[in-house]
């Protein structure tokens, strides 16, 4: 049975969040402030992880970061790079960017459905599952190299922190390497189900992917304007100011 942990100071969401995920099936805890929450995360080792942003004693973004350089540091989270979905009533294109910027994959905006997270909670975990194949473990183009087992990935040799969206966008690329994908494709790609992703919110997390990348000194990812993205494992090169 898989875990998700619900961290919201209203008591009321949790209820609803709660009652839906173990009508789903999954094993639940909860918690009503960040504080909590991360402790909770520590100890309780869920698979993905629901997180309000306006919490007192400390924000969901904190406990995101916190959550996040747990993974990277391996300590007390156990290094697990797992799901991270904000359910907040802050609805701004600039908050639900600031929410991928600083580590979560998805943003779902109160009021919202309980069947919608469900399903997207779903979508998170069958993603992680399809990384399980030990037939498919390792997969390489040019300076990339990954491991969908222990979800890590190194470019130019150096180990570069994804999270999970990243990393699927990024395993994308790799099996479709020198083809050209448009943002449906990546949706289709780095998101399990039927989700519905916009334009925006894949840009988002492809600038931060490309970032991080372009922080090992050099940069596999090529813009095709008007289109989408490709890897290129033949020419990949240092980033200059003028990439896109």
């Amino acid at each position: 049975m898989r875990k998700v942990l619900v961290v919201d100071d209203d008591s009321h969401i949790r209820d609803v969040v709660c009652f839906a995920l173990r009508r789903a099936g999954f094993e639940v805890a909860e918690a009503a402030n960040g504080e909590t929450g991360l402790k909770a995360f520590r100890h309780g080792k869920p698979d993905l992880v629901i997180l309000d942003i306006l919490m007192p004693v400390m924000d969901g973004l904190d406990v995101c970061r916190a959550i996040r350089a747990e993974a990277l540091g391996g300590s007390e989270g156990g290094g697990r790079n797992v799901p991270i979905l904000f359910l907040s009533s802050k609805d701004a294109e600039t908050d639900r960017v600031v929410g991928l910027d600083v580590g979560g994959d998805d943003y779902i905006v109160k009021p919202f459905s309980p069947r919608e997270l469900t399903a997207r909670v779903n979508a998170h975990l069958r993603r992680i599952d399809a990384f399980d194949d030990p037939a498919a473990s390792r997969i390489s183009a040019g300076p990339v190299e990954m491991d969908l087992d222990a979800q890590t990935a190194n470019v130019a040799g150096r180990p570069v922190d994804l999270t999970r969206t990243e990393f699927g966008l990024l395993a994308t690329l790799v099996r479709q390497c020198g083809k050209v994908l448009d943002r449906e494709m990546l949706t289709n790609g780095a998101y399990s189900g039927n989700r519905v992703v916009s334009d925006r919110t894949i840009d988002s997390h492809m600038r931060r992917l490309r970032a991080k990348l372009r922080s090992t000194g050099v940069d596999p990812i090529r813009t095709v304007h008007g289109v989408g993205f490709r890897l290129d494992a033949a020419n990949w090169h240092r980033p200059s100011a003028s990439d896109g």
